[in-house]
């Protein structure tokens, strides 16, 4: 059962994040969300459990995503990170160096990301 779970969800683009927000939430995960960066890391450090999981779009206005997968990495270094995408590869690089545990390009399979998360958390469990 996956009501146990819960995801932090980021990504500027309105449709993106409800499209996101809602699937997940159907899913039985418990879902927050943001749409920038700043608001993020304010969520991040008043979650004081911290989260399972935290999908982060990479080019967001204020704080960009980069940021903010290298704030969770610090902080809470076992929590998975998956990047998305639709800026091809820098972007990619540099989640790559900030230590995603995952990059992925939009546009992407709801189903494809639901199995990669459900494998990242079986891992970290």
């Amino acid at each position: 059962m996956n009501d146990q779970y819960k995801l932090l969800i980021i990504d500027d683009d309105d449709e993106v994040l409800t499209n996101l927000c809602k699937y997940f939430r159907q899913k039985d995960y418990q879902v927050t969300s943001a749409s920038n960066g700043l608001d993020a890391v304010k969520i991040l450090e008043a979650e004081t459990d911290g989260f399972d999981l935290i999908i982060t779009d990479l080019v967001m206005p204020n704080i960009s995503g980069v940021a903010v997968i290298s704030i969770v990495k610090k902080k809470h270094p076992h929590t998975p990170v998956i990047a998305i995408t639709g800026w091809g590869e820098h972007p990619e690089a540099l989640a790559t160096e900030a230590k995603a545990d995952l990059v992925m390009e939009k546009p992407f399979q709801l189903t494809e990301l639901d199995q990669i998360i459900s494998n990242l958390l079986s891992r970290k469990h």
